[in-house]
């Protein structure tokens, strides 16, 4: 397959140590950085939406809103990618759970966010996005097989591509199968053409490989990375806020993706 290349135009992310990008290029060059509130504020959701909504909705909004923000584009005319490893967990943990003990209590509202599409469904509605939407799911490799998806796209179609990468912390016995333990988000808009908004150029190459431990990037504590399938975003956001060089992705269980960045012209 021929390598594919896309520009960066948006970026976002939180976890509980970020709130966005920039507080991971202050992280990067040694600054303290104070932490985000408990919760993604999801600053797109109208208020009520933003009470009810699980986290793992509130975590993908808010990514995706940062992201769409920086790169100046407009959300409704935006096609997306969703991409995560899990879905929501503590829900998934609540279904099972209430399913084994008491069937018939089991909340309308909660089955509703189960569904794997939710964060692209609450995303779509809030942008008044008609355009089209997927949700993509590849185990420890979701955030490779996502970039993947969404440059293929964006290239393919020759527009815009927002993507949107998350994963929640685990709840329960799945806790021990899944190994999340953090809350990540990140997002990305990727265009075919460069632009004025453009940051980066993302060179991508298919090559065999496997899924590997959690990379080491300086500067980023290793628990970061280790704490939520979403974070192994974080090697490519550190060369995104550094401005250029190469990191690995995995796009499948035996297929890697090699990420070149090249620097801004």
């Amino acid at each position: 397959m021929s390598a594919l290349a896309v520009y960066v135009e948006g970026i976002g992310l939180w976890s509980p140590q970020l709130p966005d990008f920039a507080a991971l290029r202050a992280t990067l060059a040694g600054e303290a950085v104070a932490p985000p509130p408990a919760r993604p504020p999801a600053a797109l959701l109208p208020a009520g939406e933003r009470r009810r909504a699980p986290e793992s909705v509130l975590l993908a909004v808010e990514v995706a809103g940062q992201a769409v923000t920086m790169s100046g584009r407009d959300a409704a005319t935006l096609p997306c990618v969703f991409a995560s490893s899990h879905g929501d967990q503590p829900i998934m943990d609540y279904m099972c759970a209430t399913l084994a003990s008491a069937p018939s209590e089991l909340s309308p509202t909660r089955f509703h966010n189960s569904v794997h599409n939710a964060p692209a469904g609450y995303w779509t509605i809030a942008t008044g996005c008609h355009a089209p939407s997927n949700a993509v799911c590849a185990q420890r490799a979701s955030v490779g097989a996502g970039l993947l998806e969404a440059a293929s796209l964006a290239l393919a179609d020759g527009q815009p591509v927002l993507l949107v990468c998350s994963d929640t912390a685990g709840s329960g016995p799945l806790t021990e199968v899944t190994a999340s333990t953090a809350p990540f988000g990140c997002a990305l808009v990727l265009s075919p053409q460069p632009g004025a908004s453009t940051l980066g150029r993302l060179v991508l190459h298919l090559c065999p490989g496997s899924i590997v431990d959690a990379p080491v990037v300086p500067g980023v504590p290793a628990d970061w990375i280790a704490s939520s399938p979403a974070a192994v975003a974080l090697p490519l956001l550190a060369l995104l806020a550094q401005g250029e060089g190469r990191c690995r992705l995995m796009a499948a269980g035996s297929l890697g993706m090699d990420v070149h960045l090249e620097e801004r012209a």
